[in-house]
């Protein structure tokens, strides 16, 4: 058709590893009325079952009563300076509308580093360290 939108839709190759999956999985929880503990510990779970590195959940805003307050939670291994989040860390940003207002979601997963490049960077970490035999004279 003349000047019609196409949408071409995909699955994900490795869904524990994707922060928007991740994300917007978490969203869907909390809007069912799932508590945010049990489904960020569930969120957590599954990451860290396909083999992530790390994982980090923020979820802010008025979670239980009239005050708001940020909850985090954390697995793993994740860094947070250096060059190195630009590499392994990927985030993401969501918002849920719920009854009494706005909570914001963050969800952060370092991935490991994959010579493929399937799972995760291939750029190797530069805090690793391989030692090597040493040569004989």
């Amino acid at each position: 058709e003349e000047g019609g939108v196409e949408l071409f839709a995909e699955r994900v190759a490795n869904r524990g590893l994707s922060v928007i999956a991740q994300a917007e999985s978490l969203r869907y929880k909390l809007v069912q009325g799932l508590p945010v503990r049990r489904a960020c510990y569930g969120v957590i779970k599954f990451v860290m079952e396909s083999n992530a590195k790390g994982v980090e959940l923020i979820v802010a805003g008025k979670i239980r009563g009239q005050r708001a307050k940020a909850m985090k939670f954390k697995d793993g291994y994740m860094k947070c300076s250096g060059d190195v989040p630009w590499d392994f860390v990927s985030s993401c940003t969501r918002h849920v509308y719920m009854r009494q207002g706005v909570l914001g979601l963050k969800v952060k997963i370092m991935l490991e580093h994959d010579p493929s490049g399937q799972r995760g960077p291939t750029k190797q970490q530069p805090d690793i360290v391989t030692i090597q035999e040493p040569k004989d004279l």
